[in-house]
């Protein structure tokens, strides 16, 4: 079974702390190569929470504190892919979408391979910082217990 990550809520917090927040149950990545070129000047604000906390949705392409682990088919990660492509042509100058399709199918790759061990409702948290060589970025995993993450969370069918 291939997982990926989806967009969760545990409160209205995203709404507040992000320029733009992800919709609940939308498929997500890491994200990091937003930040790719930025600088400790460009850490202020939101986009200081968007940078050290946000995942990415890959449909608003707005960022989210939680993400869960969820099945995912196929032909979604296709999708997503193809999604992916499009986003970096249209909004980081990648000269078409073909052209991005293997970076985006990468990025893509990372997200599954970061699921694939854990199981159905695991969540994940991202904790980013700029470093001299570039973004370092940590993972904490938080493994549901007793309750069914369903019992206090969405996050799509």
């Amino acid at each position: 079974m291939t997982q990926f990550a989806r967009v969760i809520r545990l409160d209205e917090s995203d709404t507040k702390v992000f320029e733009t927040a992800a919709e609940i149950g939308e498929w997500a990545i890491s994200g990091a190569f937003a930040f790719s070129d930025w600088t400790e000047a460009d850490l202020q604000g939101k986009s200081r929470q968007a940078f050290a906390n946000g995942w990415l949705g890959l449909e608003s392409f707005g960022r989210s504190t939680f993400v869960a682990v969820a099945p995912i088919t196929p032909r979604e990660i296709e999708t997503l892919t193809q999604a992916l492509a499009q986003h970096f042509a249209d909004a980081y100058g990648a000269p078409s979408p073909e052209a991005a399709l293997p970076v985006a199918a990468q990025e893509i790759r990372q997200m599954q391979d970061m699921c694939e061990d854990h199981v159905p409702n695991t969540l994940m948290v991202v904790e980013r910082s700029l470093e001299d060589v570039g973004i370092r970025e940590k993972f904490r995993v938080i493994r549901p217990r007793d309750a069914g993450l369903e019992a206090f969370a969405v996050h799509g069918s």
